[in-house]
């Protein structure tokens, strides 16, 4: 559990409904408000550990909401929700104060993503931003160290190594989509980065190799699935 807690503004009834749910289900505690004024009173009320505020809303717009949580001097991350891809928008966004923008139609996995980027940067980010060590079947990987240890052997990965087992790591035993992949740790998706992460992705499966239980798939048309045992608390 992530433990952190975040203010979502949508007017969108299903579509707030849908990410309030799924925001739950990874830990987060939420509180959904329907329009610009309402999600103001809710930064004066209590604090918040990120906002995520659609463009687009009723009463008092996103923009506006963002410019307003700014000016009372509060730093909480914002991502933009919005169904508006105008560079001319993203730059506004940004101009406000605003940490990231991601336009719809998005995928869960895409948000929590960047809702785990922008936390870790800010400091908040709950076991990400710890960086603790994590027990991948017989294998104990630190991702500060850069160490992937079994038995008495330790194995000291690159930059682009540790990235990649850790985004599967914190993914475990869940798709973690190709695209989302490359973006985070290649910066982008094209051809020339696609091929070079299936060449990480070999050298990863080579050295958790001495556990049979522990594999890298493929999922076809998706991306890559790191599976091992459920680690004893």
């Amino acid at each position: 559990m992530t433990g952190c807690r975040l203010l979502l503004v949508e007017d969108d009834p299903n579509l707030g409904t849908l990410l309030d749910e799924s925001l739950r289900q990874q830990g987060y505690s939420v509180r959904l408000e329907k329009d610009g004024l309402r999600g103001r009173d809710a930064v004066k009320e209590e604090f918040f550990d990120l906002c995520l505020i659609d463009v687009m809303l009723p009463v008092m717009d996103g923009f506006t909401l963002a410019g307003e949580i700014r000016r009372s001097g509060i730093s909480t991350p914002i991502i933009f929700l919005t169904a508006r891809s105008l560079r001319e928008d993203r730059i506004e966004g940004f101009k406000l104060g605003a940490d990231d923008y991601i336009t719809k139609p998005f995928s869960m996995e895409e948000l929590i993503l960047r809702i785990r980027a922008v936390l870790r940067r800010s400091g908040k980010g709950g076991r990400d931003a710890e960086m603790k060590s994590i027990r991948i079947g017989a294998y104990l990987f630190d991702p500060l160290e850069r160490t992937l240890a079994i038995g008495k052997e330790t194995r000291r990965l690159t930059g682009k190594e540790a990235e990649l087992l850790h985004l599967l790591a914190l993914h475990m035993n869940e798709t973690l989509s190709r695209p989302v992949t490359l973006e985070k740790i290649w910066g982008e998706d094209n051809f020339f980065s696609s091929r070079s992460m299936d060449v990480f992705i070999s050298k990863l499966r080579k050295y958790l190799g001495a556990d049979g239980s522990v594999r890298i798939s493929n999922v076809h048309g998706k991306g890559f699935r790191l599976t091992a045992p459920e680690a004893d608390d």
